[in-house]
């Protein structure tokens, strides 16, 4: 399987650095992406590790979640490819998913 990170998460992810960042905590902005970033390399062989992401179920296009710490990483399976959609801080409003869909 290939992974791929969307430009929308790829996003998330300078905002998650940037707002930590902001803070003085440049060094834990960047433990949390590397963190991010591991686990979801984990779907290259196990692409179907996460749950189904009740947030975007209507939409019936398969996406998945993974947690690492406060964040989501929303994903989809097609064909021999897992999509990186988005990085979702799970203490927002689960409303605010995004849903890009490759």
């Amino acid at each position: 399987m290939k992974v791929v990170i969307t430009d929308p998460a790829k996003d998330s992810l300078r905002e998650i650095f940037r707002y930590f960042q902001l803070l003085g905590l440049s060094k834990k902005g960047r433990s949390i992406r590397l963190a991010i970033y591991k686990k979801a390399m984990l779907l290259k062989d196990n692409p179907f590790l996460g749950q189904e992401e009740a947030q975007l179920e209507s939409l019936s296009q398969g996406h998945r979640r993974l947690i690492e710490g406060n964040y989501k990483i929303i994903y989809r399976v097609i064909g021999q490819t897992v999509f990186i959609t988005d990085i979702f801080d799970s203490r927002q409003d689960p409303d605010k998913v995004k849903p890009y869909l490759p």
